[in-house]
């Protein structure tokens, strides 16, 4: 079975079952995508599906902290390695139908497999038996690898907080995911020159965001330029704010956190030609500072949370959309 990513990665899987890929990324370290993906992974094993959760961060593992477990003897790295395959490198974790995958704790070469090899992971997931949902939790930064687990995803979301700095950096990581995707396309449409003069530094071409970009391959071919355009719109980013606070508690310039959210998957549809759209607003909560320290998730340390709460009802939102979604195909 071929399906495509958010990006319009192809990816293979199994003619048995279509294992749903769900990544979580954060354009900076520091904004609780580990926190989101861990526990989105206990929300949907809750709700019944069979869930796998990949710490995906390679080089920089710690999601078995948060999940409550070990660190397992067999990880990641020994998977792109091929060191041992994925029911090997798969654990039970507390929570029925959820099991755990670490990432490569301290193997520096497995931070940077190869392209085959990352392939040949991605296959993997695609295809493993037994699971319904597979959850992705990436590395910060906008390294290929991360971009690449990103784009391959049926639901990519990424974490931000409400705050410049995050915002920033979040706009930088959407930017380098499009052109990592167009890169991915540019020999089949015959744009390499264009993107190769909008990557030069006399940038004849004015070309300063993704926009542009589509605009610039529009004005030399407007057939092509058509056909990018709607093979880019399959990039459908989700935004999740997360520690947001009401305007009564000190929330962005008198009005709740939760319109930076909004704001920005407006501009992102706007300027960089990326639609977009938010997922959820993640209230900031004691119960998070409370769970890391007893190394738990909050549905075993503070089930009744207000982010808990929000966390499930992006769990359900997403179940719903992946319903549809399997309905359609």
């Amino acid at each position: 079975m071929i399906c495509q990513g958010t990006g319009g990665y192809t990816c293979v899987m199994s003619e048995k079952r279509a294992a749903r890929i769900i990544a979580v990324g954060g354009g900076k370290g520091g904004v609780g995508k580990t926190l989101v993906s861990t526990n989105l992974a206990v929300a949907m094993a809750v709700r019944g599906q069979r869930t796998l959760l990949v710490d995906a961060d390679l080089g920089g593992a710690n999601a078995h902290t948060i999940l409550g477990v070990p660190p397992p003897l067999a990880t990641l790295s020994d998977l792109v390695e091929r060191k041992a395959n994925l029911d090997d490198v798969a654990v039970n974790t507390p929570f029925a139908n959820l099991r755990f995958v670490s990432g490569a704790l301290d193997n520096i070469s497995a931070a940077n497999p190869k392209h085959s090899a990352k392939m040949r992971l991605l296959r993997q997931l695609g295809r493993a038996d037994g699971v319904d949902v597979v959850v992705l939790d990436l590395g910060a930064g906008t390294s290929f690898n991360t971009l690449d687990f990103f784009l391959i995803a049926h639901t990519s979301i990424l974490v931000v907080l409400p705050e410049p700095t995050s915002v920033e950096n979040a706009y930088r990581f959407l930017k380098a995911a499009f052109f990592r995707r167009l890169a991915a396309v540019e020999k089949a449409y015959g744009i390499a020159d264009i993107l190769e003069a909008a990557r030069s530094q006399r940038n004849e071409l004015g070309v300063h965001t993704p926009a542009d970009l589509l605009a610039a391959i529009e004005k030399k071919n407007p057939d092509v330029g058509r056909q990018v355009r709607a093979q880019m719109s399959r990039f459908e980013p989700c935004l999740l704010l997360n520690q947001a606070l009401p305007a009564a508690a000190g929330g962005t310039q008198g009005e709740d956190d939760g319109t930076v959210a909004r704001d920005m998957a407006s501009a992102c549809r706007r300027f960089l030609g990326v639609p977009a759209r938010v997922l959820g607003v993640l209230p900031e909560d004691e119960a998070v500072r409370r769970a890391v320290r007893a190394r738990k998730p909050l549905a075993a340390i503070a089930p009744d949370a207000p982010i808990k709460r929000a966390l499930d009802g992006v769990a359900d939102r997403l179940l719903a959309e992946l319903g549809a979604a399997e309905a359609a195909a």
